[in-house]
């Protein structure tokens, strides 16, 4: 049956209206949820209070076989008709990328909701509890076991942990057929192609000095310094996109000391694998030879250099001849939705560089100032992004 079909047969099933109907007059309990997790904590490597939350409200939904698995993403499944063959996997995940100091109160005003972690990644999370709920309170029964996933480690330093472990290291590994993202606000996007990325930390040493009685003594901030410089002549093609970004430099101690060591992290990215594997290796020889140049007549008072990796994403794409993909364009022309496609860096990532079908979406609602303290949310336009959500996932999993 051609997918376009499939869908208007889907939409129009008694169940699917019942959910659709949870959907339309829970949006006052979707916004509670959303104040509750957005006051509890939950930066990269620490999840864990989040987790327990969203596991309670995993049981309370009717969830089966919730548990929160090794690396700390919580689990909980609806049983399809065929329980033991493949899943579908709608996932959201848990951390924000502030510290655990930033947690002003959430506030609402005049309907928008104001809290860093609003939309990334707490609206994810609402949407996710708000389809469990909608299934089940429906319902409904899939074909394939649906499997709801409020995962680790998306942001910064998490480097895809969680999603590394339920695609290397789980029991579901090698079971989840297709994947959906549920990524902060937005209803008509969909991403289809994940950047890669490698974040580096690169660390020169020395033995410092003070700056009258050392005069002479290799600089490793003036190093450094080079070492930019060269890595800012770096010609990065702009098909396939390719960006570089040195997000933090620190060192030194005084004006009047030469600084024993400093430190920068750096940023690289590519939709091309090959391409950032190039720009890695430029950006290599940059550091190494501005400290080989340093410590070419510096006797004993030689410089060190560190190169750490402390992320690292794969690039992937999905198909355009994906099953996945007729799905999304088959829904959206349903509810009358532009399918945007996009690349960005999310959980897919992980089953795009495998070859798997994975793609993320909005959680619906409007959002901005993203990653910073005066990040808001508003959920106007978020009932049509679930709708869309549901329908993509139940069409994947094969309702019946």
């Amino acid at each position: 049956m051609r997918a376009n079909q499939r869908i208007v047969e889907l939409a129009g099933r008694r169940e699917v209206h019942a959910a659709f109907q949870w959907l339309h007059l829970q949006e006052q309990r979707l916004l509670n949820w959303q104040m509750e997790i957005l006051r509890i904590p939950a930066p990269p490597y620490k999840e864990a209070r989040r987790a327990a939350w969203m596991r309670e409200r995993f049981i309370e939904l009717g969830l089966e076989r919730v548990q929160v698995d090794a690396e700390g993403n919580v689990l909980g499944e609806i049983p399809g008709l065929v329980s033991d063959g493949p899943v579908t996997m709608l996932s959201a995940h848990l951390d924000t990328v502030f510290p655990e100091e930033v947690l002003p109160e959430p506030r609402l005003e005049e309907g928008r909701l104001h809290a860093p972690g609003a939309a990334d990644n707490v609206a994810g999370l609402t949407g996710l509890l708000g389809l469990a709920a909608a299934m089940k309170t429906a319902g409904l029964v899939p074909r394939q076991t649906v499997l709801f996933v409020a995962n680790v480690g998306e942001e910064a330093e998490g480097n895809l942990r969680g999603m590394r472990h339920l695609f290397f290291r789980s029991e579901y590994a090698s079971r989840i057929r297709a994947t959906i993202c549920l990524e902060g606000a937005g209803i008509e996007g969909v991403v289809v192609g994940g950047i890669g990325s490698r974040r580096l930390e690169a660390t020169i040493t020395g033995p410092g000095g003070h700056s009258w009685t050392e005069a002479g003594t290799p600089n490793p901030v003036v190093v450094l310094s080079r070492a930019i410089a060269k890595i800012d002549k770096i010609r990065v093609p702009r098909q396939p996109r390719t960006t570089w970004n040195i997000g933090r430099i620190e060192g030194g101690m005084s004006v009047t000391s030469i600084p024993e060591r400093v430190s920068c992290l750096i940023d690289l990215r590519s939709v091309d694998a090959d391409e950032l594997i190039s720009l890695e290796v430029q950006v290599h020889r940059a550091l190494e030879d501005a400290v080989l140049d340093a410590n070419e007549n510096a006797g004993e008072r030689r410089l060190g250099l560190q190169i750490r990796t402390i992320g690292d994403r794969p690039a992937g794409e999905l198909s355009k001849e994906s099953s996945l993909l007729e799905t999304v364009r088959a829904v959206d022309r349903h509810l009358r939705l532009r399918t945007e496609l996009r690349i960005g860096s999310t959980d897919a990532n992980v089953p795009l560089a495998l070859g798997r079908e994975a793609i993320a979406v909005g959680a619906g609602g409007v959002a901005g100032g993203i990653h910073t303290l005066a990040e808001w949310f508003e959920p106007a336009g978020r009932e049509l992004a679930l709708r869309r959500a549901l329908l993509i996932v139940l069409d994947a999993a094969g309702q019946v």
